[in-house]
């Protein structure tokens, strides 16, 4: 393969990687956000209140949960919470982590996730949730886990730089291939009038004798096949020989 070929492969490459890579960020997005987040895969507390909820060993996140009024752009202010989780008996309490996200809102249904727990052992824990939440409704608090693939959109953009450097790479690469000198053929010899051309080979001119040895030896043939008697012959062999 020329170089030039392989450039425009090498582009043609990039350009699909970048492609694959576009659609896939915008699709992990969306899945996410909307389809793998499980935010309140184990149930919700209202905030105030209590309740017992089953909570399996591990991650848990726990995000606050409210409805909003209006279009709902923008970050949802996290209330002044409080929330206490007991466990079964001879289980160890959970760790809590404040670990603040991103909004999600769909249809006027906003949460955020507030703390990371983890949970030693699969159970039934008994929450309790407080706060100053006069301003929102139905606020509560909802225990899940995102999504598997939380990754995935952070992949899907790190392939998109490295395709747009390989596409930049390939571009430059097609730009210098097509300005490199080129090799041309031979260029055929010239010459001047009155030149003579390297190995020509002038006609032959017969001389004299040559001409008078060709004529002996159409003689000699003419006798040899009975054209001539062999007096004939003898009397015209002397004038070729310049004898006659």
């Amino acid at each position: 393969m020329s170089r030039a070929a392989a450039s425009r492969v090498l582009t043609v490459f990039a350009v699909l990687a970048m492609v694959v890579a576009g659609i896939g960020f915008i699709a992990s997005l969306f899945l996410n956000a909307f389809v793998l987040d499980r935010y309140n895969a184990y149930g919700e507390v209202p905030v105030p209140g209590t309740a017992t909820l089953h909570l399996p060993a591990g991650e848990v996140d726990i995000s606050f949960h409210t409805q909003i009024i209006g279009s709902g752009n923008g970050s949802l202010p996290v209330p002044d919470l409080r929330m206490g989780i007991d466990p079964p008996a001879g289980v160890r309490e959970p760790t809590v982590t404040e670990n603040i996200g991103g909004t999600t809102t769909v249809n006027n249904d906003a949460r955020i996730r507030v703390w990371v727990a983890q949970i030693a052992e699969d159970g039934d824990y008994r929450i309790r949730a407080d706060g100053n939440v006069s301003a929102f409704v139905s606020p509560r608090l909802a225990f899940g886990h995102g999504s598997p693939y939380g990754a995935a959109p952070w992949w899907c953009a790190g392939l998109f730089v490295a395709s747009a450097l390989v596409l930049v790479l390939a571009l430059v690469w097609g730009a210098r291939v097509r300005a490199a000198p080129r090799p041309v053929g031979a260029i055929p010899a010239t010459f001047d009038i009155g030149d003579t051309p390297s190995g020509f080979q002038p006609p032959y001119v017969p001389t004299e004798d040559g001409i008078r040895l060709q004529q002996l030896n159409n003689l000699t043939a003419l006798r040899d096949c009975g054209a001539l008697t062999e007096a004939e012959f003898e009397t015209e062999r002397p004038r070729l020989l310049g004898g006659g």
